[in-house]
């Protein structure tokens, strides 16, 4: 027996073959973004199967033990311009026919051909075994090894199960028009050629009404093209709801439209709707490109540089630290826009790159589900430079290009985008996402994963104080809450191009009745000063209670900053709902400004001679038949019941508390709400938990007026002391354990997610040796700190800024800019270049620093 299989039957144990459910993560490196194409190759450990570069294999070697690797190598293969000849025995690449991923007709998921080799590395010397190698060793090594090796090359790679899943997007369901569909007997009879839109002579992308047999053009699409909308007017006039595009009829169907179920769909009748207007489906051509085919062909175009706003610019590609391109994992692009511009801000440098040697040494065994690490390899893949390099074009030998493309090999953050998108509903999908939903949703995994140490997102953390004035008393109520963005609103009745808006409007009104083609709208123009004026701007509230006058009445808020951060971040609230709840996107040019000012948008506090209306929470509302009775309460005697508990609980409305719950806030915090605010609706309630989320107990339990404790609480004393040991072994002490089983009625369980989402008020908890604190009460001791944040001068300047274009954040494409040593440097997917003209007054999300004079 040769050493080799000394070696291989000392690890035959460790050696698995995997199973179906099995994680396999053979395309991606856990700690960087190597990969079988890159140099060296991906090792994959044959007993987890987690995949290293040769920089990380000898770590996990040295951490584990492990010493079986299966080594993969690709090496993309030539390919020729001539896309009916591959040049390697290979049969053609078929371009696609159908609007789906991973089935036949769909999109081809294997967008390259690579020739892969693949061997058992055994470490640390680094022996190799070949399949070859295997015959001549023992049946017991050479079936377990072959088995291991067979079974991970077959295996779907994670990233492949969970970026690229089957999927159809031609599935179509029945239309609720098609069975009973009204068609009117006007004679009108459509020839087979030779149409043209009724209002503006279009001659293609036309649609005939299925109901009376007009014929009008398509939607305008986002860039221009397409068609005027006739046809959309028309049933916005009509009610007539499907229309089938003229062109696609043939023999197998045709594409049909509902306008009132706003989607394409199928129509079981159409050969019966089209024969009504004199149209045979059988003798008909195709003459039209589908919808399909016009989606297929937007999906592979997608990323191109002429549909950025410097379409008309000539831009040189740059290569670098801090210049790298982020791959496009199928309408990923809002995720790369975020990050792109979150790894420019020195605080997220700091905690996950500066910091990523401690990061991955102290990693988890399974890295890949690991938070800090995942987000420390992406930091340092975009910021190193290692991956900023330019991409070989697929049709040149790799051997002897040499010229520079603006595509970049870029990284695929596959493994972040699954981590951070799980049990999320929106983010774990491949749909196209809001930019601005997912930085929150990600600085909120920051704050959950940060809560000890340092919190980058503090950057972006601070205080408003929201100031409320009761217009009869005159009296005020000062609040302060937690917020990480500015959304400014519109005003678009501000424009200051208003004329030519309301002329433009006057033009499109008489084209539509006169049938001539409308002229290009113009795009509103609206000062940043006025959006900011908006915000700032007094609120009147019309069904406020105040507790200074024990009734609803009027009143004014006033939002101010109560601090500013190191970092701000500011929405233009471009996306709206129209008068029929559609969503749409409003078409504006904002003069944001480079530098901004906020000093006067600073919060003064309580004024001299300023009277604060009194903490007295509304009467609790109670069920008229229910006649209320008092006890003797802490505070009663049998002269004067005035303090008297009553002796039912107050009722409160079910649904305001329904409502909040869904928002996701807890339900004894939501109680708590509708409890302080009398039942006086959701409003009200929203705002008490807006001004109160920092509350030491803001989840616990509600304590009624009177009472000593809270329904369903016990006494320390009768706390189930396995619960206290079990979390008192945690390092936690024994008044901390009480105060959380108190505050969730003992279940275990719900105590200990409690006690790790209040570590920042815990740890303020002046506790003894002995575990009790030395107050002897919550009450005597002094209230925890509020939230950690920053503060300074409200002046800033503009460092990046994130753009959408499209017609909803569902759809379209995200880029962004960058301004790095003084020049600003446009992020689109992979391409990376210096910018000349920063469309910086159709951005989206914008992003200050602040200035340090």
């Amino acid at each position: 027996m040769t050493e080799v299989s000394e070696i291989l039957m000392s690890v035959l144990s460790t050696i698995r073959v995997p199973r179906p459910g099995d994680r396999v993560h053979k395309d991606e490196c856990a700690f960087s973004f190597a990969s079988p194409e890159s140099e060296g190759g991906l090792y994959v450990c044959m007993n987890s199967f987690l995949g290293f570069g040769s920089k990380y294999v000898e770590r996990h070697y040295a951490k584990t033990g492990q010493r079986a690797y299966l080594h993969i190598t690709r090496t993309r293969k030539t390919q020729k311009e001539d896309e009916n000849n591959s040049g390697s025995g290979d049969p053609p690449k078929k371009k696609p026919t159908r609007l789906a991923i991973g089935i036949e007709g769909g999109f081809d998921v294997e967008q390259e051909q690579y020739e892969e080799e693949v061997k058992v590395v055994l470490f640390p010397d680094q022996q190799e075994v070949t399949s070859e190698d295997l015959a001549s060793m023992p049946d017991v090594v050479r079936e377990r090894v072959s088995l291991s090796m067979a079974g991970l090359q077959a295996a779907d790679s994670v990233s492949h199960t969970l970026q690229v899943q089957q999927w159809d997007g031609e599935v179509r369901q029945e239309s609720k028009h098609a069975a009973e569909l009204k068609q009117l007997d006007n004679g009108v009879k459509i020839p087979p050629s030779g149409w043209k839109c009724e209002v503006c002579d279009l001659q293609e992308n036309l649609w005939m009404n299925l109901t009376d047999g007009k014929i009008f053009c398509g939607r305008r699409y986002f860039d221009g093209t397409g068609g005027n909308n006739h046809a959309l007017l028309y049933y916005q006039q009509s009610g007539y709801p499907l229309a089938v595009k003229l062109g696609t009829i043939t023999p197998d169907g045709a594409d049909v439209y509902s306008y009132d179920e706003d989607d394409m769909v199928l129509d079981s009748k159409l050969p019966e709707h089209l024969s009504h207007f004199g149209i045979d489906m059988m003798t008909m051509e195709k003459t039209e490109r589908t919808m399909t085919e016009l989606e297929i062909a937007v999906n592979q175009r997608v990323g191109e540089w002429e549909v950025i706003q410097e379409s008309g610019s000539t831009l040189r590609p740059l290569w670098g630290p801090g210049l790298t391109g982020m791959k496009n994992l199928g309408n990923s692009c809002y995720l790369n826009s975020v990050m792109q511009v979150l790894f420019t801000i020195p605080d997220f440098q700091t905690k996950y790159v500066s910091n990523i040697d401690k990061i991955f040494n102290a990693a988890p065994s399974d890295p890949t589900q690991d938070f800090k690490t995942q987000v420390a390899k992406l930091g340092y893949g975009l910021l190193s430079g290692e991956y900023s390099k330019s991409a070989p074009d697929p049709g040149d030998d790799p051997s002897t290009s040499t010229e520079p493309r603006g595509d970049q090999v870029g990284i695929a953050p596959r493994m972040f985008k699954a981590l951070v998108g799980r049990g999320h509903p929106e983010f774990s999908t491949n749909r196209q996402q809001d930019a601005q939903e997912f930085l929150l949703h990600f600085i909120n995994m920051v704050e959950r994963n940060c809560r000890s140490g340092m919190n980058p997102s503090e950057a972006f953390r601070f205080l408003v104080e929201e100031k409320i004035v009761c217009q009869q008393s005159q009296k005020a109520k000062y609040t302060q809450r937690v917020d990480y963005m500015v959304q400014l609103p519109v005003p678009m009745d501000q424009a200051t191009n208003m004329e030519e808006l309301q002329e433009a409007e006057r033009r499109r009104e008489e084209a539509e009745s006169s049938g001539a083609p409308p002229s290009a709208a113009p795009r509103a123009q609206i000062p940043f000063a006025v959006c900011l004026a908006a915000l700032s701007e007094p609120e009147t509230l019309t069904d406020f209670w105040s507790s200074a006058v024990q009734a609803k009445t009027t009143a004014t808020k006033i939002t101010r900053f109560a601090s500013f951060p190191d970092h701000l971040v500011i929405q233009i609230k471009k996306f709206t709902f129209g008068l029929d709840w559609v969503p749409k996107k409003l078409d504006v040019s904002i003069d944001v400004p480079d530098t901004l000012d906020l000093s006067a948008l600073r919060a003064m506090g309580q004024q001299p001679g300023e009277e604060l209306l009194p903490e007295v929470a509304p009467p609790p509302l109670m069920t008229p038949d229910v006649e209320v009775k008092g006890i003797l309460g802490f505070h009663g005697n049998e002269e004067d019941d005035s303090l008297y508990s009553p002796l039912l609980s107050p009722v409160l409305d079910d649904s305001t508390v329904s409502q909040l719950c869904e928002m996701g806030f807890p339900l004894e915090a939501c109680r708590k709400a509708v409890y302080y605010t009398g039942n006086t609706g959701i409003d009200a309630a929203m705002n008490w938990v807006m001004g109160h989320m920092e509350d030491p107990d803001f989840s616990a339990p509600l304590v009624y007026p009177g009472s000593s404790s809270a329904p369903g609480t016990t006494p320390t004393e009768s706390l189930p002391e396995e619960h206290l040991a079990t979390i008192i072994s945690m390092g936690f002490s024994r008044d901390q354990a009480t105060r959380a089983l108190r505050a969730t009625n003992n279940v275990l369980e719900r105590a200990v997610d409690w006690i790790f989402s209040h570590l920042d008020d815990l740890e303020s908890m002046d506790v003894s040796e002995g575990g009790r604190s030395e107050g002897g009460s919550e009450t005597s001791r002094e209230p925890p700190p509020g939230p950690c944040v920053r503060d300074g001068p409200g002046k800033y300047e503009l460092f990046a800024f994130i753009s959408h274009m499209g017609t909803s954040t569902m759809c379209g494409h995200y880029v962004c800019h960058i301004k790095k040593d003084q020049q600003w440097v446009i992020f689109n997917d992979q391409k990376v270049c210096a910018s000349e003209k920063p469309p910086k007054d159709l951005g989206y999300l914008y992003f200050y620093r602040r200035v340090v004079e």
